[in-house]
């Protein structure tokens, strides 16, 4: 790789950078550590375009680590519904009491890879961004770019570690990862690559190949295994019950629906389904039968069906009970009107 490339890279990225909330332009201060781990960890499994807004607000609540350090449980978990994944959630709050007890966020990235939540990218882009470490900060954008560079069809992670390292100009790690970003995600796609206006098109095997697409070489997929599950519809004066989900395994600490353990086969409705559906998992997905049901057992609290939008449901519950308001109401305005659009894993 030529020695030149990371700076037409870089010069490409003083141009072109994305703003967003998170991140400093080229040539600012780097950005707060806060920031950088928060939008990184909002960003797992999850796009820019949705985080967004909701990095925006959850900031505005919480501007500092000290503050959502402080912030309750099931706070958090309701402010986070709707972004999925769940986990990320439990962990974001164990790391935030961790980092304000300690007093900030440590700068190495063997410390911060110590943290509840955070891997080896989130520590490299940790260290890199808001430190300016010369660490090597690899997500899957950034192994596709690597991947098309070197022409490899499965590049191992030594692989493209040692051309990551190999490219980083020395103090300027930062703006070179969030420049490999931005490439990946708006130039090198899966799909449909722009090489045309890609800044690095001169050095990338895959593009003189003809084929870019067919580097790296695609993953077989296989299919996800099938579970069922009840939930259970149970109102009063224009409420519903709700209860909350242990706090570990999925969904975890999550406002819910009473109702089944989810199995292999599906159980038996002890009545005609009010609504039916289906959720997409990472690893399975969930067909979800809503029964209505009369009883409220076990610990949980009555909230307004009008207000459900104020209820912290992850995506799989919200739909649910979208579902069975839908079919419940005649002329009367839709209670969830107010709800945004969530991405499909919860």
């Amino acid at each position: 790789m030529p020695a030149n490339a990371a700076n037409r890279l870089i010069a490409h990225y003083l141009e072109h950078a994305r703003r967003l909330p998170w991140r400093a332009l080229p040539g600012e201060p780097p950005p707060d550590p806060y920031l950088v781990w928060l939008s990184e960890v909002m960003l797992q499994q999850t796009t820019v375009a949705a985080v967004t807004p909701r990095f925006e607000r959850f900031v505005a609540r919480w501007p500092n680590i000290n503050q959502l350090a402080k912030a309750g449980d099931e706070e958090i978990l309701a402010e986070w519904a709707g972004l999925g994944y769940y986990a990320r959630a439990r962990n974001l709050i164990a790391c935030a009491r961790q980092v304000a007890a300690a007093g900030g966020f440590p700068s190495a990235e063997n410390e911060l890879r110590k943290l509840p939540g955070i891997g080896d990218y989130t520590a490299a882009a940790i260290a890199a961004i808001a430190f300016g470490r010369d660490a090597a900060a690899i997500d899957t954008n950034v192994a596709r770019v690597v991947a098309r560079l070197q022409g490899l069809k499965e590049p191992t992670k030594a692989d493209t570690r040692k051309v990551v390292e190999a490219m980083i100009p020395p103090g300027h790690a930062g703006d070179f990862a969030q420049a490999m970003m931005d490439l990946g995600a708006t130039i090198c796609r899966p799909t449909k690559p722009d090489c045309p206006v890609c800044p690095l098109r001169r050095d990338c095997v895959a593009f003189a190949s003809g084929i870019p697409e067919a580097f790296p070489a695609a993953k077989a997929r296989h299919a996800r295994p099938v579970r069922h599950g009840i939930a259970l519809w149970i109102e009063r004066d224009g409420a519903v019950w709700l209860v909350r989900r242990s706090s570990d395994g999925l969904l975890g600490g999550m406002a819910a629906l009473p109702g089944s353990a989810w199995t292999d086969q599906p159980p038996p409705l002890p009545a005609p389904p009010l609504a039916h559906l289906r959720h997409v998992f990472t690893h399975f997905a969930l067909e979800l039968a809503v029964v209505e049901a009369s009883q409220a057992d076990g610990d949980g609290w009555w909230h307004p069906i009008g207000r459900l939008d104020e209820a912290g449901l992850p995506t799989l519950y919200r739909r649910a009970a979208e579902l069975v308001v839908a079919r419940s109401r005649e002329c009367s305005p839709d209670p969830f009107h107010a709800l945004e659009e969530a991405p499909t894993p919860a």
